[in-house]
């Protein structure tokens, strides 16, 4: 399922006179796997593996933990590629994705969609064979779900972005599903977490590039506003949830330390998601997207490392 004898005829123009491919074609190829969205999936998936690991007091493997990352990390790329491939007319349009490969036209459209056939199929596959069926149909199902719903519903409604929040909170389910081959009411919690974060990460985005999702015809935004009302259903109310999430977790002898630490995460989002949704500027919603990259992995570091001690 490498696919490899599929892209070699397609990539022949980008070839350097050596024989080998420019190190700008490798650069290229690279970004479409979208490695900065990979840091956060692969995060999440190896907390939800660990921690499955101490509460259904299975012993770690690190071979088990690679794995599961490993087929992660090439499903989550193939999907970033494939969605390059889907979007790249529009993302031409936009200034924030004009320069991405498949969008500058500097790949072949055929290239790039081989290269995420390859990379998805060669995941789902080795998530099955050297981890579980379970995995792997998690993996797939998240690629189905955010290719052929989230994706073309940017075009037609908001709703979108809740649509975009089932596969996109799907890792820590796969982490978890790879090191006990089922799913727990705990693993449903990390999966709650991840869910609830991504709307006022989201939404951060949405406003900063306001402008370029209207010129690409997106809808993430009604009308390309963002009123009071819909800020508060999309980024407050969640962020409040979150506070209780993140502190509803699993029994530890160190609770009152995560509580306090896991409470004094998720309320220091809050106050910037509060102050987007009274602001609505672009310096506040630059400050949210700060604070949603910067909690999520500290939460889950936060929750890996209290387990651990929990189960010493």
């Amino acid at each position: 399922m490498s696919g490899q004898s599929i892209v070699t005829e397609q990539l022949s123009p980008s070839r350097s006179q050596d024989g080998g491919f420019s190190r700008s074609t490798l650069s290229d190829y690279w970004a479409l796997t979208k490695p900065e969205v990979n840091f956060l999936i692969l995060i999440t998936t190896g907390v939800g593996f660990y921690v499955a690991c101490g509460s259904e007091a299975r012993p770690f493997s690190f071979a088990g933990l690679f794995n599961t990352l490993l087929g992660t990390l090439l499903v989550a790329s193939g999907t970033g590629t494939l969605n390059q491939y889907i979007e790249r007319k529009f993302d031409a349009q936009m200034r924030r994705t004009a320069r991405r490969p498949a969008a500058a036209d500097r790949l072949k459209p055929a290239a790039v969609l081989a290269f995420g056939i390859a990379l998805a199929g060669a995941g789902s596959v080795y998530l099955a064979t050297t981890v579980n069926l379970l995995a792997s149909a998690l993996a797939a199902l998240t690629l189905l779900t955010y290719l052929f719903l989230y994706t073309p519903l940017k075009r037609k409604t908001s709703l979108c972005v809740l649509v975009g929040a089932f596969p996109g909170a799907m890792p820590p389910l796969i982490g978890w599903a790879g090191a006990s081959g089922r799913l727990s009411i705990e693993a449903a919690i990390l999966y709650a977490i991840v869910f609830l974060w991504q709307f006022p990460h989201f939404m951060a985005i949405a406003w900063m590039y306001r402008e370029d999702y209207d010129r690409a015809g997106y809808l993430v935004l009604p009308q390309g506003k963002a009123r009071l009302p819909f800020v508060i259903l999309e980024t407050v109310l969640p962020l409040i949830v979150l506070v209780g999430c993140s502190i509803v977790q699993f029994p530890t002898r160190h609770a009152a330390i995560f509580y306090f630490a896991g409470a004094l995460l998720s309320l220091g989002f809050l106050y910037f998601g509060v102050e987007f949704a009274l602001r609505r500027s672009g310096v506040a919603a630059r400050r949210l997207l700060a604070a949603s990259i910067v909690y999520l992995p500290l939460l889950f570091l936060l929750i890996a490392t209290l387990w651990n001690r929990a189960g010493s």
